[in-house]
């Protein structure tokens, strides 16, 4: 099914857009290239390639921490590095952040047409806020869910179902929009729609048309072009 026949689904019934936080609510990426060649300095090595750590950002710090060091998690050194990384990170959060070119405007879209908007990451909360705060959006973002909130995070739907409970609407009724596989395949385990963010941190874009989403976006203003077909 092509992407304008999966987008017909989306009906006038659509209460709620929730998205994944980084590599498809903010480019958090720049962040990231800092504080990881940061702390790469400290141990003598040379800088990173910047698409390098963008490519890695939304598989987490474990991930960032092999890129750079190499090593497996459990290791003595492997897990005293992320914890460096990890401490960095919390000092700098948001410095070089910022929403993704068409976002601010999505954003005003969704409040406009009494659709409401969250967020459920990955990200700890006490990076999170202080992120969103950054942003200047924690006093608009309707619900955030962290994997602090769950047992068990994305994939697993949990945090999805947890965030369409604290908005008192049925998961059917929301759409999910993230930039990685896990978040697609948690989307379709909550019963919500799903668009693929494919302007996010993904190294391999030809695998997004495989992810099995309700649609694929270039941009955020690509939601906005579909949404309004229908609620406008």
């Amino acid at each position: 099914m092509n992407v304008a026949a999966k987008l017909s689904k989306m009906k006038r019934d659509i209460k709620a857009i929730l998205f994944d936080l980084d590599g498809t609510l903010a480019d958090t990426a720049d962040d990231f290239v800092k504080v990881l060649n940061i702390q790469r300095q400290r141990h003598g090595q040379p800088a990173l390639d910047p698409k390098l750590i963008r490519d890695t950002v939304s598989d987490g710090a474990r991930a960032l921490t092999h890129l750079a060091f190499g090593g497996h998690e459990g290791e003595a050194d492997f897990e005293s590095k992320r914890k460096e990384l990890l401490d960095l990170y919390l000092k700098m959060v948001g410095d070089a952040a910022m929403l993704f070119p068409g976002m601010a405007a999505t954003l005003e879209y969704l409040e406009a047409n009494d659709i409401v908007w969250g967020i459920v990451t990955n990200k700890p909360r006490k990076y999170a806020v202080i992120l969103i705060e950054r942003l200047n959006l924690l006093g608009r973002c309707a619900t955030l869910v962290c994997p602090d909130d769950v047992a068990l995070a994305k994939p697993h739907p949990e945090g999805l179902l947890k965030a369409a409970t604290s908005l008192s609407l049925d998961a059917n009724t929301c759409i999910y929009v993230g930039d990685h596989l896990r978040d697609i395949e948690a989307g379709v385990a909550a019963s919500m729609r799903t668009v693929s963010a494919r302007y996010g941190y993904i190294e391999d874009t030809s695998q997004v048309n495989n992810w099995g989403a309700d649609a694929i976006i270039d941009s955020p203003l690509e939601l906005v072009e579909l949404l309004g077909k229908n609620l406008l």
